[in-house]
């Protein structure tokens, strides 16, 4: 399975590994990942310089980091990596990572993580008046875009009541998901 002595994984690119399937070891730093990234600008690490710091076991580093909550998922990175790497499944893995040991990087972005999760487990899709709220409590900045909110409801961009799409079955997905990640523990 790993073709690095046991002695020399890092435990963080282990977990990476069983969570997501993905070997951190297999980049070479050829830094196309960075170079195409669309969001790297933002980040305070380039995808390839995380990769780098996962394989040398810089966990704080890492699950502090901005980069992953910045990634914007959309595949630039894993389509240019010539060893095939999934990098955008390994920063979902690190944000998962990261929200289980509650490491927010970035508060607001964790908040909006947890708000549409909330508002899809009960609404079984998103309920943007619900999603808004969740974050206001969340965020505690409960006049901050009131104005804007007003305006969209004038327009009719916000609906007052949610629209429930088989929220059981949302629900039973959800507990099954909880019961397999139970289970991998």
């Amino acid at each position: 399975m790993w073709s690095v002595s046991e002695g020399w994984v890092s435990g963080l690119a282990k977990e990476i590994y069983f969570r997501s399937g993905e070997n951190v070891y297999l980049c070479f730093q050829c830094q196309k990942c960075s170079s195409g990234c669309p969001v790297n600008f933002a980040m305070d690490y380039t995808p390839a310089q995380l990769l780098d710091a996962i394989r040398l076991g810089e966990e704080d580093l890492v699950l502090s980091s901005k980069t992953a909550w910045l990634c914007a998922c959309c595949e630039t990175c894993t389509t240019r990596c010539p060893q095939e790497l999934d990098l955008a499944k390994v920063m979902d893995t690190v944000k998962m990572i990261a929200m289980e040991r509650r490491i927010p990087a970035l508060p607001k972005v964790f908040a909006f993580y947890d708000s549409f999760l909330s508002d899809l487990k009960i609404f079984g899709r998103i309920y943007e008046l619900g999603l808004i709220m969740w974050l206001k409590l969340r965020t505690k900045e409960f006049t901050k875009d009131l104005g804007l909110g007003m305006e969209m409801m004038k327009k009719g961009n916000l609906k007052i009541l949610p629209h429930f799409v088989r929220p059981r079955e949302v629900q039973r997905i959800f507990s099954k998901v909880m019961e397999l990640e139970r289970g991998k523990k």
